[in-house]
């Protein structure tokens, strides 16, 4: 980055906002066009000039602005100082409201949040502010609760009940009246759905939807992780009685309007353990010397027709959930393990991508369409690998997801060989082009067959691994650009640039491992995030770099405005890939043959609410994947209490510090008032807690020994005992 600050396009939207806000307040009783804005903010930019004209239409819409004539705006009138906001609520009870317009978070004491909730839309009204003070304010109304249901536990008395919630931002118990236990028994974990609360109660009036079972047992843990993010864990009666309606076969009628490969060499390379092949690759030696190369996606939209149960209860998931022991599919499994999954040596419809590339990676040709497949072969990403490390055909015992070792046919061995260069290829021009590559750590666990954690092993991306990538960014990147440089409404997957703020404050995480990145411009800081993910990698301290690194990028998300893809260096990407788990794969799919059809410009805000839903979706179901891992880390340590764990303090609190385990990555909290050999405080500057009297220092990175001195199931929470630092 240069010295001139580099702005993320969500900054330069509430700068623009507070701008035009600025402008109409200083003079209330005049209106302004976008020129007279513009000028007195100083936007000479086309694009900032674009997005303030977008955002006073948008502000004119939500009825925060008035327009008087044609293009003409100004302040609203109001008697006092209100503003709408979400409630972030923080573990000491008090909230923060963070308002679009606003430079600062307004301050609301927990004596003035008004029954509000963490994540509530509200209506604040700001107090004058006091010299030297922050922005303080009290909520006025609540205008929209984030969460009507929670999970929690009952608390039952004689005449009535109460349900504790397990969220530790809900400040409240809720009381169920004993008509409203639908037959939960004290102690039951239950989810609950809010009701009133009326003036002169002490708590919420609810009503209990659902009992989940008794705390700390596996499933009941399990659903309650869902049940706290609103997902569910099985499809209503009525869509699996649809689904199990739909024909399946495939008709010779209807590949006669695809092109039809189901002569052409294909395979899947998936984990060993999947259930559902949404993705197969095609591949053919032309007479040229160049290769064919296709990337068939599983054509979900043949049988998710539009206006049918179907297609509702897949649009309201929006994504499949991949808990640590179990999926939740977006689609019935008729669909996601049978009709839409690209099982060898069956016929599929199939929607695809193929490619003339010849030995340099280089696309000479494309087209995009329809097809009918047969895949050949079923790989595992470890007979793949296989394959690309030792050059033979011969799949060992040890590693065949068959029964036995077999042998597979010098074809495949050449294809995948072939398609192994040609994305190795393909990923160094990605990394060259400004491409980051992260390569996170993630998580498994051997379970038994009762759910309980044996071992723990990490996830590993191999050469087999990346083919598979590349192909699939591929396809994705192809798709977006061939439809975005007609300029057509389209679901575009976005990544904005960093934030400078968090990456200046990565900067000094690193520092204190020896590591440094450069924010000179975007490519040095690229290129130095890539150096840094790979400096680290084998080391201590190389899961906290990683988290790290991944929480100062922006968050990928989709829309139909264009932004492209920071983080992947690519100027158009799409979801295309993957429509069994992904409902906006599914919007593509539909899309892309819309306009191959010569069909006419559709309505963008229609498909914009389609992506916000499908963003929230994604996030909920990365939240519910997180806890259920949290969940098994927790289960895996009850049965490790003696033993003794070399950990990193991978973070630092006022409370307490937290200590990464390095074996199997399990975290949990030392306390500080646990730590009974000095007196300890905390000191943010140096990312540490310091004795009074010792001067003692444990520090953001330090190696430690622990032992597990409690295992929380129902709270999800993991204590350690210190035994000391690493010498």
């Amino acid at each position: 980055m240069s010295k001139k600050k580099k702005r993320t396009r969500s900054q330069r939207k509430n700068e623009i906002t507070k701008g035009i806000f600025t402008v109409l307040e200083k003079e209330p009783s005049k209106s302004f066009n976008y020129k007279q804005i513009s000028s007195k903010l100083g936007i000479t930019d086309t694009q900032d000039r674009n997005e303030l004209i977008k955002r006073l239409g948008q502000l004119k819409a939500s009825d925060r602005i008035i327009e008087e004539g044609r293009g003409k705006y100004k302040k609203k009138p109001s008697l006092h100082t209100y503003f709408t906001g979400k409630v972030d609520l923080t573990s000491s009870g008090n909230a923060y409201i963070l308002v679009d317009e606003l430079d600062d978070d307004i301050f609301v004491p927990n004596n003035r949040l008004n029954r509000a909730f963490h994540g509530d839309t509200v209506e604040v009204f700001l107090k004058p502010r006091r010299k030297g003070k922050k922005s303080e304010g009290e909520i006025s109304k609540v205008l929209e609760r984030k969460k009507t249901a929670y999970v929690g536990i009952v608390d039952k008395q004689k005449t009535f009940a109460f349900v504790r919630p397990s969220d530790s931002r809900m400040y409240t118990d809720i009381f169920i009246p004993m008509d409203k236990l639908k037959k939960a028994e004290d102690g039951d974990k239950v989810l609950v759905d809010l009701g009133d609360w009326p003036k002169d109660a002490d708590s919420p009036y609810g009503e209990v939807s659902q009992v989940l079972g008794k705390p700390g047992e596996h499933n009941t843990e399990i659903h309650s992780i869902l049940a706290e993010y609103g997902l569910p864990y099985e499809f209503p009666y009525e869509v699996e009685q649809f689904a199990q309606t739909l024909d399946t076969s495939i008709k010779e009628s209807e590949i006669a309007k695809r092109r039809d490969m189901r002569d052409v060499l294909t395979f899947t390379i998936d984990p060993k353990d999947a259930k559902d092949f949404d993705d197969a690759l095609s591949f053919q030696k032309l007479e040229n010397g160049n290769f064919e190369i296709g990337i068939h996606i599983a054509d979900v939209s043949h049988y998710l027709q539009p206006n049918t149960i179907l297609e509702e209860e897949a649009y309201e998931r929006a994504t499949s959930v991949y808990l640590v022991d179990r999926v939740v599919p977006m689609l019935p499994e008729v669909l996601s393990n049978n009709a839409c999954s690209l099982r060898p040596n069956e016929e599929k419809y199939t929607f695809s991508a193929i490619f003339e590339m010849d030995t340099g990676a280089n696309i000479i040709d494309q087209w995009f369409g329809r097809t009918a497949i047969n895949s050949n072969e079923r790989f595992a990403y470890e007979e793949a690998q296989h394959i690309i490390e030792t050059k033979q055909a011969e799949i060992p015992e040890d590693i065949s997801i068959r029964e036995t070792g077999y042998t597979v046919s010098k074809e495949v061995v050449e294809a995948t060989l072939t398609l192994d260069k040609l994305a190795k290829i393909m990923r160094e021009k990605r990394m060259d082009d400004g491409a980051i590559s992260f390569d996170k750590i993630e998580v498994r666990f051997n379970l038994t067959e009762n759910n309980e954690p044996e071992s723990v092993y990490f996830k590993e991306a191999k050469d087999a691994n990346k083919l598979i990538e590349e192909f699939m960014l591929l396809a994705n990147k192809k798709v977006a650009e061939f439809i975005g440089k007609q300029k057509k409404t389209f679901v575009y997957r976005v990544h904005d640039e960093p934030d400078e703020e968090k990456i200046m404050a990565l900067n000094g995480v690193i520092s204190r491992f020896g590591h440094s990145i450069n924010v000179r411009d975007k490519k040095s800081l690229n290129s130095s995030l890539n150096k840094l993910l790979q400096d680290v990698k084998g080391k201590k301290e190389q899961n906290l770099v990683d988290t790290l690194t991944i929480r100062s990028m922006s968050k990928a998300t989709y829309t139909t405005e264009n932004i492209g893809h920071y983080g992947l260096g690519f100027e158009y990407y799409t979801h295309f890939t993957s429509p069994i788990r992904r409902y906006p794969d599914v919007m593509v799919h539909r899309l892309l043959q819309h306009y191959l059809d010569g069909g006419k410009q559709v309505k963008e805000p229609v498909y914009e609410e389609k992506c916000k839903h499908s963003s929230n979706m994604e996030i909920l179901a990365s939240s519910a994947e997180r806890d259920s891992i949290k969940y098994m880390q927790i289960k895996f340590m009850e049965d490790h209490k003696e033993s003794e764990f070399l950990g990193v303090i991978s973070g630092v609190t006022e409370w307490g510090i937290y200590v990464e385990i390095v074996e199997n990555k399990c975290e949990g909290m030392v306390r500080i008032r646990d730590i009974k050999d000095d007196y300890y405080v905390f000191d943010d500057r140096q990312f540490a807690i310091i004795g009074e009297r010792s001067k003692r220092m444990y520090q953001l990175g330090d190696e430690v020994y622990v032992m597990v001195k409690n295992t929380d199931l129902v709270k999800r929470h993991l204590d350690f005992s210190l035994i000391g630092k690493k010498e």
